[in-house]
C-alpha cells in the first residue's frame, strides 16, 4: 500500500496554527473526519491520545506521526498538516513539530498501519523529501511530492534486489531495532541503506518492528558479511553471529552515524562475537564503549522487566491504606495500618507480595540478559537472598539450639558469619540485587565456558543440571557469605551512629539524617535502619512518655524523607522530559501515588537505571525534607501511611511545606545532574 493512496486534498493542512500538542492532535483528527475514514470521532480521538501516553509519536527533526489502530476505523487513511510556526509537541528531541501525520488503521489481522508507517519512516529520513512537504503551495502539489518520492524509492528498492541477487552477497549486514519497533526502527535501517550506497558498500539491513522481522538475514549471507552492525535498544537474536565481527550500538547511532558505523564494520578491527553475551576486543576504546552499550542494556533489562511489580503491588498497597483510613483506622491502627479491614488486608497482602518480587525479577532478568535462559534461576535466587537477607540462618541456628543439637563447625561458621542473630538487618535491597544480578549472569556465562569441552553424551544436563546447581551454590555462597554480612555491619554501624546522635540531643541532625538515609536505597540496609530507629522509638514512647517527644518527631522525618523521592523524581518528569526515557515519563502519575502513600520503592526503577545521578537527588532532598520536618517540630504518631495517616501528624500544614520542599529540591538535583535520555 502506498502513502499517496491515504491521502486526499481533504485531509492535508499546509498552514496548521496551533497552540499545544492537543491542537495539534484534534485538528489532526477533524481532517481525518474530512477524509471520511472514521465512523466515529469521539472515539477514535480517545484512542490517539491514549496511543500518545504510552509514549510520544513526536520522532524528532520536526516530524510527528501519531496514529490509531480502532474499530471505529472503517477505511485506513491518512491525514497531513504542516505547521509553519512550529509547536512543542513533547517530541523525543524536545525540538517544535512542524510536519505532523496522522495514520487510521481499522482493527484487522494485517497491522497496515504499521506497514505505513515504516514506510513513512523511511521516506522521511530524507531530508529533500521533507523540504519538499514542507513549501508545498497546495496539497495537490502535496501529494505530487509524495507520489515522486514513492515512485523513486520502488525504483531503488527493486535495483537493490536486483544488484544483491547478480551480486556476491553483502559486505555488511545490519539489524535494528527499538523498544517500540516503530519509528527508529526503520529510520535507523533507511540511513544505514542510504550511507552504504553513498560508499559503495552492499549493505542489508534486518528490521525486527512491531510487525515482526522483515528482511531476515540468511546463514549464508552472516557467514559471507565482512562486518555486522547491531543498532538496537531492545533484545534481538545474537548466537547466529558467533564468531563473526559485530558492533553493538544503539538505535539511535544507526540514525545519527551511519557512515561511521559502516566504516567500522568493514575496517577488520571489531571483536569477534562469542555467543555468549561477551566480546573479546582488539581495540581498548571500542571494548569501553560495547562493554558499556552491553551493561546498560542487561540493566534496563532487569528494570524494564521489575517495573510492573513496583506499580501494581504500590497501587493495591496505596488503596489498602485508604480503604483503612475511610474506615476510620488512620489514628488508631497503629502497626497494623492498612490491614485493619479483610479487604485492606488482601490488597496489602496481594500488593506486598507483588512488590516483594521486584528485586528477584530486577536480578533475575539481568542475568537473563546476560547469559539467556540459564540465568533465570540463578539471578531469581540471587535476588531473592539479597532481598530476604541472612534472617533465616539465624533461625536454623537457634532450632539447633533449643533441640540440643550439637551446630558443628558449620553452625559455628554460620553463626560468626552470616550476622544475622540478634534482629541484624541483612537485606540489601535494590543495590544487592544489581549487584548479585551481574554477577550471576557472569558466572553462567563462565559455566558455560568451563564445561564447553564436556564430552557430547553430557551436553544435554549443562542447562538442566550443572547450570542451576553450581550457579545457585556459588550465588549462595556469596549472599550469604560475602554481601549479607558486609550489609550487617552497615546496619549495625548505623543504628549506633543514630542512637548516638539521639542521646546528644541535636534532633535537627536526626531528622537531617533519617530523611536522607529512607532516599539511599530505598529497602536496602540504610533506608531500613533510618525506619526501624524510627519505629523502634515509636515502641519505647509507648513504654516511656517521657520519649514521645523525640518519638514521634523522629519518625516524621522518617515519613517525609521516604516520600520524597517519586515525588520529586514525578515532578522532574514533567519538567525536564528530556532526562528521562518515553517509559519514565508515563510513569509520573504513578509515583506521584506512591510518593503520597510513602511507598518509597516507586523511586528503585529511576535508581536502579542511574544510581550515580538519581541516588544523590533523592538522598539531597529526603535529607532536607527530614532537616525541616524536625526543625518544625512537626510529630508522627503512625509508622506507615503517608497522606492517609496526615490525621495523626502534629504541624501538618509544616509537615506538608517541608515534604514539597524536599521533593522540588530532588526535582531541580535531577535537572541539573542527569544527562539527557537517549
Amino acid at each position: 500500500m502506498r502513502v499517496k493512496d491515504l491521502l486526499s486534498p481533504s485531509s492535508i493542512e499546509l498552514h496548521g496554527k496551533v497552540s499545544n500538542k492537543t491542537e495539534t492532535i484534534e485538528k489532526m483528527v477533524d481532517l481525518m473526519e474530512k477524509r471520511g475514514n472514521l465512523t466515529d470521532k469521539e472515539a477514535y480521538k480517545k484512542g490517539v491520545f491514549a496511543r500518545e501516553e504510552e509514549s510520544t509519536t513526536g520522532v524528532g527533526e520536526g516530524i510527528a506521526i501519531p496514529h490509531c489502530k480502532s474499530d471505529t476505523v472503517k477505511a485506513p487513511g491518512l491525514a497531513a498538516m504542516v505547521i509553519p510556526d512550529g509547536v512543542d509537541y513533547d517530541a523525543l528531541d524536545g525540538e517544535p513539530v512542524n510536519l505532523v501525520f496522522l495514520i487510521a488503521a481499522p482493527h484487522t489481522k494485517d497491522n497496515v498501519h504499521l506497514d505505513v508507517l515504516s514506510r513513512l519512516s523511511t521516506l522521511l529520513m530524507d531530508e529533500d523529501f521533507v523540504n519538499g512537504l514542507r513549501a508545498a503551495k497546495t496539497p495537490e502539489e502535496f501529494l505530487s511530492v509524495i507520489e515522486k518520492a514513492e515512485d523513486a524509492k520502488d525504483a531503488e528498492e527493486a535495483a537493490k534486489e536486483n544488484a544483491a541477487a547478480s551480486s556476491d552477497g553483502y559486505e555488511v549486514l545490519a539489524v535494528t531495532s527499538c523498544p517500540t519497533g516503530i519509528a527508529h526502527t526503520y529510520m535507523a535501517a533507511e540511513a544505514l541503506e542510504k550511507a552504504g550506497k553513498e560508499m559503495g558498500v552492499r549493505i542489508k539491513v534486518e528490521t525486527r518492528g512491531s510487525g515482526g522481522a522483515k528482511n531476515i538475514l540468511t546463514d549464508d549471507e552472516i557467514k559471507d558479511a565482512k562486518g555486522i552492525i547491531v543498532a538496537a535498544d531492545a533484545k534481538v537474536p545474537m548466537d547466529r553471529f558467533s564468531g563473526k565481527p559485530v558492533l553493538e550500538v544503539r538505535v539511535a547511532e544507526g540514525i545519527n552515524k551511519p557512515k561511521e558505523l559502516i566504516e567500522k564494520a568493514v575496517s577488520g578491527s571489531l571483536p569477534l562475537y562469542t555467543g555468549s553475551g561477551m566480546t573479546e576486543s582488539k581495540a581498548d576504546d571500542k571494548a569501553q564503549g560495547s562493554v558499556g552499550h552491553q551493561a546498560y542494556t542487561h540493566l534496563m533489562s532487569g528494570v524494564s522487566h521489575m517495573l510492573p511489580f513496583v506499580i501494581g503491588g504500590g497501587i493495591l498497597v496505596a488503596i489498602a491504606f485508604l480503604i483503612d483510613t475511610l474506615a476510620g483506622y488512620g489514628a488508631s491502627a497503629g502497626g497494623s495500618f492498612g490491614s485493619a479491614t479483610p479487604l485492606a488486608a488482601f490488597l496489602k497482602y496481594v500488593g506486598g507480595q507483588a512488590m516483594g518480587l521486584m528485586i528477584p525479577v530486577l536480578s533475575g532478568y539481568i542475568a537473563y540478559s546476560i547469559a539467556d535462559r540459564p540465568g533465570l534461576a540463578v539471578g531469581f535466587t540471587g535476588g531473592m537472598l539479597a532481598a530476604s537477607g541472612n534472617a533465616a540462618l539465624a533461625g536454623y541456628l537457634d532450632t539447633w539450639t533449643s533441640l540440643g543439637s550439637n551446630a558443628g563447625a558449620f553452625g559455628q561458621f554460620i553463626s560468626k558469619f552470616a550476622f544475622s542473630a540478634d534482629g541484624v538487618n541483612t537485606v540489601s535491597g535494590f543495590l544487592g540485587g544489581i549487584v548479585i544480578g551481574f554477577l550471576s549472569g557472569y558466572v553462567v556465562n563462565w559455566l558455560k565456558k568451563s564445561t564447553e569441552n564436556l564430552p557430547e553424551s553430557l551436553a544435554g544436563i549443562r542447562p538442566i543440571l550443572i547450570y542451576p546447581l553450581c550457579g545457585i551454590f556459588i550465588v549462595g555462597v556469596l549472599m550469604c557469605f560475602i554481601f549479607n554480612p558486609i550489609i550487617g555491619f552497615i546496619n549495625t554501624a548505623l543504628s549506633s551512629a543514630l542512637n548516638a546522635i539521639y542521646a546528644s540531643g541535636q534532633i535537627w541532625l536526626l531528622g537531617l539524617l533519617l530523611g536522607a538515609m529512607m532516599a539511599i536505597d530505598m529497602g536496602g540496609p540504610i533506608n531500613k535502619a533510618a525506619y526501624v530507629f524510627g519505629t523502634g522509638m515509636l515502641a519505647q514512647a509507648a513504654v516511656d512518655p517521657s520519649l514521645e517527644s523525640a518519638a514521634f518527631i523522629s519518625m516524621a522525618a522518617v515519613m517525609a524523607g521516604g516520600m520524597v523521592p517519586p515525588v520529586g523524581i514525578a515532578l522532574a518528569c514533567k519538567l525536564f522530559p528530556k532526562k528521562f526515557t518515553v517509559a519514565e515519563r508515563s510513569s509520573w502519575i504513578t509515583n506521584i501515588i506512591m510518593g503520597a502513600s510513602f511507598i518509597t520503592e516507586g523511586a528503585i526503577p529511576f535508581a536502579a537505571a542511574d544510581p550515580g545521578h538519581v541516588i544523590p537527588a533523592t538522598m539531597a532532598g529526603a535529607g532536607v525534607a527530614g532537616l525541616l520536618s524536625a526543625l518544625f517540630g512537626c510529630t508522627l504518631r503512625a509508622p506507615h501511611g503517608g497522606i492517609f495517616v496526615f490525621a495523626t501528624v502534629g504541624n501538618p500544614f509544616m509537615y506538608i511545606v517541608a515534604w514539597l520542599i524536599g521533593s522540588v529540591v530532588t526535582c531541580a538535583l535531577l535537572g541539573i545532574l542527569k544527562k539527557d535520555a537517549e
